[in-house]
């Protein structure tokens, strides 16, 4: 099972953890996993790329995490906000499809 872990302060998404295989099929041929990677690495790239916003991303063997910087303007924050609430919910949608393979949690 694919686990990611929203790290919140308050309301706010300070970034996120994800971790593990989600187990739906043999690596290569999971969908489960494909949507998981594609959203984080779309919104990774949004974040970072687009917006240049130096969030703080480590990639592991078994796990990926990334933390937004403190200190933005009120513009990056909101855009930021706007970007990982809609990762977690695109990603809490995925888990209620196949909730045997993702779990979506947020934690302080």
């Amino acid at each position: 099972m694919t686990t990611i872990s929203f790290h919140m302060e308050g309301s706010r998404v300070t970034g996120f953890t994800c971790k593990g295989h989600s187990g739906y099929a043999e690596a290569g041929s999971d969908i489960v996993c494909a949507a998981i990677t594609s959203a984080i690495r779309m919104t990774e790239c949004a974040l970072n790329d687009v917006l240049g916003l130096e969030a703080s991303v480590k990639v592991r063997d078994d796990s990926i995490s990334l933390k937004l910087p403190g200190g933005l303007s009120q513009t990056s924050e909101s855009t930021g906000q706007t970007l990982l609430t809609a990762l977690m919910l695109y990603l809490t949608e995925l888990h209620e499809e196949y909730p045997e393979n993702i779990l979506v949690v947020a934690e302080e």
